[in-house]
């Protein structure tokens, strides 16, 4: 009906705002209800007012919010990253390793396991920034399923001094440790791709540059910048080759 009265009559139309097409199609949509049928001899008006508007009920207190449905699973640091945004949102950390179904809309992010809502939030646009109830986290900040900031900084150690004190410093700048974890183990995954020496170097540049995450040294031993000197060092300089038809800075006096 809509489609045969207003969107085939609007066609060939063009509009420069949404205002100006939405007053036409109201006028339309008026003229749509007040068009008096063959079948009933009445208006699709007339039948809402004497027939239909005494049954309405009133309207929800706030208006519907479009939302969507996205399952995600539980980090060692009990957050979970589900939207284009790339932001963290806490979840119980008895949670850490299952799977949760999470709903987001504009303005919110529910998190439900098993059916039950186990964390509401604010939905948030900083990329990779954290939103964290401190309900969530274990209590006095105690190592969950084995996992501990020491543990990781003395794990780290084992590659390298750098790679030690890159991670000991991740730790540091996050307002609760755990929040640091996923970028720590971050860290220590690419030694499965690069050698220990590779990625101490690569740790040596961060902090040197005083970059304190997974994503700067994984760019550093991807470009191969791992090997290049450290920032502010210029390379020792390497004496011209001699021979006889080059005449050398001499020449030209």
């Amino acid at each position: 009906m809509v489609e045969r009265w207003i969107l085939a009559r609007l066609r060939n139309r063009h509009f420069h705002s949404l205002a100006e097409a939405n007053a036409e199609i109201v006028k339309l949509t008026w003229d749509l209800n007040h068009r008096v049928t063959k079948s009933l001899g009445t208006s699709r008006q007339e039948l809402f007012e004497t027939i239909e508007r005494d049954h309405l009920r009133p309207l929800p207190a706030t208006p519907y919010e479009f939302a969507t449905w996205r399952r995600a699973k539980v980090s060692i640091d009990y957050h979970i990253i589900v939207s284009a945004d790339r932001h963290y949102y806490s979840v119980p950390h008895r949670l850490v390793g299952t799977h949760v179904e999470v709903r987001l809309s504009e303005k919110s992010v529910q998190i439900f396991a098993k059916g039950v809502r186990v964390a509401l939030h604010p939905r948030s646009s900083v990329r990779y920034g954290f939103t964290t109830d401190p309900s969530h986290m274990p209590a006095s900040h105690r190592a969950h399923l084995g996992w501990s900031p020491s543990r990781i900084i003395n794990w780290a150690k084992t590659t390298g001094p750098m790679t030690g004190a890159l991670v000991e410093g991740v730790l540091e700048r996050r307002p609760h440790p755990e929040q640091g974890y996923r970028s720590c183990l971050g860290i220590m995954s690419l030694a499965k791709m690069y050698s220990p020496e590779r990625l101490e170097a690569a740790c040596s540049r961060a902090l040197s540059l005083g970059s304190y995450s997974y994503r700067s040294v994984a760019s550093i031993l991807k470009n191969g910048l791992d090997s290049a000197p450290p920032p502010g060092e210029t390379p020792p300089s390497q004496p011209g080759p001699i021979h006889e038809n080059l005449r050398g800075s001499d020449y030209y006096q």
